[in-house]
């Protein structure tokens, strides 16, 4: 008869909340600011980066975690380089990690509306070169990185890339680069037919169709004085 279940290696991918301060005033005061850029965290799996803390009494982690929760993102494990918040992960029933600290979080748009299977690759090279067609459902993410894809990009897929994205065929799903906050990275695609852009978490849907000059044609996405921009490759 065959098992119920079987336990098998994995590697879950998470993103990190660096925490900077105790208040919960201005910690809540941030997260409401921001809930429209992070809106899209709900389904990603998150760990409480608490680095800049010395002791574990020096902050309210339930608090925290509960405050989180309110707006959407979901902690799932706690970050810290001394073995001394083990315990304090387990009474909050948090998985503990003493890995190295990333350099910032990241913060990722909207996924797939409807719900459906998703298959997401990660990989951690300079450059990733994607050959084959990215199919709905499908999540690939360039960590520390550029992206590069060579074949479709269906709707509902997903590109992340902690670099720049570089789209060389027809591109109908989602496309964020500079996932960990970095302004000066951009996304090239050659068929603008995007679901959304996102660079360093400023994002654009696009429900209705783009003006005649970009869709369907070579465009660059960029941010310029915090504001998302999308122009035709060789526009000034």
């Amino acid at each position: 008869m065959k098992s119920a279940f079987d336990v098998k290696s994995s590697r879950l991918e998470t993103l990190a909340i660096c925490l900077h301060t105790a208040d919960l005033t201005e910690l809540e005061e941030t997260l409401r600011q921001r809930t429209e850029q992070y809106r899209d965290l709900e389904i990603m799996p998150f760990v409480l980066d608490v680095e800049d803390f010395a002791q574990p009494d020096d902050l309210d982690i339930p608090a925290v975690v509960s405050l989180c929760a309110r707006y959407g993102i979901q902690i799932l494990g706690l970050r810290h380089s001394s073995e001394t918040w083990a315990e304090a992960a387990s009474r909050c029933h948090l998985v503990f990690s003493s890995g190295d600290k990333p350099a910032e979080a990241a913060a990722l748009p909207k996924p797939v509306q409807e719900p459906q299977p998703v298959s997401a690759t990660v990989i951690s090279n300079p450059t990733v070169l994607i050959s084959t067609p990215v199919r709905t459902g499908q999540q690939v993410y360039a960590e520390n990185g550029d992206l590069i894809v060579t074949g479709i990009v269906s709707q509902g897929a997903e590109l992340i890339a902690d670099g720049n994205i570089h789209i060389y065929a027809p591109m109908r799903g989602r496309a964020l680069a500079g996932a960990k906050g970095d302004t000066n990275a951009r996304i090239f695609i050659h068929s603008m037919q995007a679901e959304l852009v996102s660079v360093a978490g400023i994002y654009r849907n696009f429900e209705d169709d783009l003006p005649g000059h970009l869709h369907k044609k070579p465009v660059q996405v960029s941010l310029q004085d915090n504001r998302l921009v999308i122009s035709a490759i060789g526009d000034e």
